[in-house]
């Protein structure tokens, strides 16, 4: 393609990541947009363990067991002449890290909340992300077919803990049992909310005055009434509609419906196609930033997942496009090794499904088959001058178990397996200096949980895990090491890179160590 052309192609695409705390709904609400796509002929809920119609984005085994996303999953579809780029995060906090490098390849995001409970410190955590980051996010107060909190009380605090102005697209009509649709703000309409759920949503014009027009009923509705004085005082004290706002993340527009129903999710989501970003300029470590246009192709890996078919046992590199234009069979750059690489078999996705792609653009994702040459945060790219992006975020971790094989006789698929998920980056994986022991490290408990069914489910092999309770871990010049320094207090260990670490007791062992040896320099994270 020509510069013209890439140009054309990158503003078709809308590339965003949907995040909530657990339970609010994300998994449903992208269950419905995939419906939109025509990808689905029904959705699937996560109360699909019960009925055997899962969420087409917990494909794994045990996201269908538990009914929870463990990982993130990327969904492709064409949709009013959009490419979309979807990506299911975890919701669960102890899969946080995989999330926060899944907004790195992103251009916006989609917030969930549930309306009755507000905001949930999940939510929290993963906002500050986006706005770090300065990322458009949209909000859906969902579960508007439940009962719920007040409204105003809702965009109250989604301003005050948050910290971020927001102008509500459309207004609730009742709530729960007295749900009668939802005044659209945008489109100056009323969608009226259909309790049998086999019928479409009414549309009912407002005139100039925000009268019904042809409804009579709707006109006599308290409801209604109460809902246009909320806009009145909308109109006057609220926040100004300002998209130069919304693209720094300074506005978020806020949608109410119910995702599970399918009650104001097309309203959203049209609205959001209008206002979401096409792919912007991504920073490299060196300051600068390639534009997505840029004649060259570029892009990042932001995630590694093993098994997605298990019949192959294959592993996927997902990589974010930043510029230029993939081609396949195309020789591209690996910035770690500085080795050179033939791209020949590159897929796009639909969770744990995939297509061979020949082409994509900026805002893409595309899955390399990896047999082992890439890494969480490698940077690839054609041209003779080096690119490397910025590095993806760390979480150094907090609990630490020490794992072996059950069977002594399938070390094989033992190591095999702790290879490939420590490589997904999910657990951290460590060796005690003496004795060269497997020790597994992770933010949350739920890690070592996932670990442990996937080596017997995916692998054959069964491990048995020894706690070794919270730690702090910290790193050490090989240098100034002395193996002396190590105790019960303080366990030496390597990691991954064979750099030395204490994992410590606790802040008392700590500063103990401190005071005794005041001359060596620990670091929290290489």
């Amino acid at each position: 393609m020509n510069t013209q052309q890439l140009k054309k192609e990158d503003s078709t695409r809308r590339t965003f990541a949907i995040i909530s705390h657990p339970d609010a709904g994300k998994t449903t609400i992208t269950e419905q947009l995939l419906l939109f796509g025509g990808v689905v002929r029904t959705a699937g809920t996560v109360k699909g363990r019960k009925t055997g119609n899962f969420a087409k984005s917990d494909w794994m085994e045990i996201e269908q067991k538990r009914g929870i996303s463990v990982t993130s999953s990327v969904m492709q579809f064409d949709y009013a002449g959009k490419r979309i780029n979807i990506l299911d995060t975890p919701g669960h906090e102890d899969f946080s890290e995989d999330t926060y490098r899944t907004l790195m390849a992103v251009d916006s995001a989609v917030m969930v909340i549930d309306s009755a409970k507000g905001i949930e410190p999940q939510t929290k955590k993963l906002f500050q992300i986006c706005k770090m980051r300065g990322i458009p996010i949209f909000t859906f107060m969902n579960k508007l077919d439940r009962d719920g909190r007040e409204p105003m009380d809702l965009i109250d605090e989604l301003e005050n803990v948050l910290g971020i102005d927001a102008y509500p697209m459309n207004w609730p009509i009742g709530m729960g049992k007295t749900l009668d649709g939802i005044y659209d703000r945008y489109n100056h309409q009323v969608e009226l909310y259909n309790h049998d759920h086999d019928k479409d949503s009414t549309i009912v014009k407002l005139d100039d005055h925000n009268n019904p027009i042809d409804d009579p009923e709707l006109a006599e509705n308290d409801q209604f009434q109460d809902t246009k004085d909320n806009i009145d005082l909308l109109d006057m004290a609220g926040n100004k509609f300002d998209e130069a706002k919304i693209a720094t993340g300074d506005l978020t527009p806020v949608f109410f419906g119910s995702a599970l129903v399918n009650f104001g999710v097309k309203t959203f989501f049209d609205a959001y196609l209008k206002y979401a970003p096409a792919p912007s300029a991504h920073k490299t470590e060196e300051g600068d930033v390639v534009a997505p246009d840029a004649d060259r192709f570029s892009g990042f890996v932001f995630k590694i997942q093993a098994n997605m078919n298990p019949s192959h046992r294959d592993r996927i590199a997902f990589v974010r496009v930043c510029s230029g234009e993939f081609e396949k069979g195309m020789d591209v750059n690996l910035y770690r090794t500085k080795k050179k690489l033939r791209l020949s078999n590159v897929t796009e996705f639909m969770a744990n499904t995939r297509e061979n792609v020949k082409t994509a653009v900026a805002g893409d994702i595309i899955g390399l088959y990896d047999t082992g040459n890439f890494q969480i945060g490698d940077t690839i790219y054609t041209g003779k001058s080096p690119i490397e992006f910025e590095k993806l975020p760390q979480f150094t971790p907090e609990l630490f178990v020490r794992v072996s094989a059950k069977n002594v006789m399938k070390q094989k698929s033992f190591h095999k397996g702790i290879d490939q998920l420590v490589q997904e980056g999910a657990v951290q994986i460590y060796t005690s200096y003496t004795t060269n022991d497997y020790i597994l490290g992770a933010v949350g408990q739920l890690q070592f949980e996932v670990f442990q069914f996937r080596m017997k489910n995916e692998y054959n092999s069964e491990v048995n895990m020894e706690s070794l309770g919270h730690k702090i871990a910290r790193w050490i010049d090989p240098d100034q090491l002395d193996e002396r320094m190590s105790s019960s207090r303080n366990l030496l260990v390597k990691d991954r890179a064979g750099n030395p670490l204490f994992l410590f007791e606790n802040e008392f062992a700590l500063r103990w160590f401190k005071d005794k040896y005041p001359d060596v320099k620990l670091t929290s994270k290489l």
